[in-house]
């Protein structure tokens, strides 16, 4: 019996030093500063032949359920990719994005996204889907295929800053350079890691960019990227 309550007295305190070093110390910020520092934002150039974006900006459960687009918290992912369309209306516009679950898989990320777009004054039918992806490499591999760009076509890549290292690199990888124009921070820029007394947001922080750092080493090991941390 006592050994059970020494148990679980060290098992509170492992809990609480826990949640005290998640949410009193710049740690999530720390994990996440590399990711989103690595690529800057560009200054465009007068010309640009084409826009992705990735998917990942969307909830298309919630907006199969309840008919109408739902976002999430990367959805500066669209507000971005509305912006660049408007400001390069005779670019190529292609988002890609499908599912990668095994239940519901009509539940697609173009539908959502299409709805959001009109909502933000962007017609729909000036945008390629590509949904039939599964993960990043397959969003880089089936848009290629599908848009087929020229030698020497300028091309942006809207994603998040966490995630744009793993995703250039991959674009690299299958031959396919672009213009990284990262969106949704998690972190202040110049290297200045900051404390938010939000455990959901920092766990959530925390969670994203050590799947980012993982995904990193898979992909170079399964040859998917052109580097294990591919920057400018």
């Amino acid at each position: 019996m006592r050994r059970h309550v020494r148990l679980g007295r060290r098992l509170v305190v492992a809990a609480t030093l826990g949640f005290l070093l998640i949410t009193a110390t710049p740690l999530s910020s720390l994990v996440a500063l590399p990711l989103e520092e690595r690529f800057a934002k560009p200054s465009l150039p007068d010309h640009i032949d084409g826009i992705i974006m990735l998917g990942g900006g969307v909830n298309p459960y919630l907006s199969l359920d309840r008919n109408e687009p739902s976002l999430n918290n990367a959805a500066e992912r669209v507000l971005a990719f509305a912006d660049l369309i408007r400001r390069f209306p005779t670019a190529r516009h292609v988002f890609t994005g499908g599912t990668g679950q095994l239940f519901e898989p009509e539940a697609t990320e173009d539908i959502p996204l299409k709805a959001a777009l009109v909502q933000a004054g962007i017609d729909p039918e000036t945008v390629v889907y590509e949904n039939q992806s599964r993960n990043t490499w397959e969003n880089a591999v089936l848009t290629q295929r599908m848009v087929q760009p020229s030698a020497g076509e300028t091309w942006l890549l809207v994603t998040s800053a966490m995630h744009m290292p793993r995703a250039v690199g991959i674009f690299r990888k299958v031959g396919w350079p672009v213009i990284p124009y990262p969106v949704d921070y998690r972190t202040r820029s110049g290297a200045r890691p900051y404390t938010r007394f939000d455990l959901d947001l920092q766990m959530e922080t925390l969670r994203d960019s050590v799947r980012e750092w993982v995904g990193l080493v898979a992909y170079r090991a399964m040859g998917r990227t052109d580097s294990l941390f591919p920057g400018p």
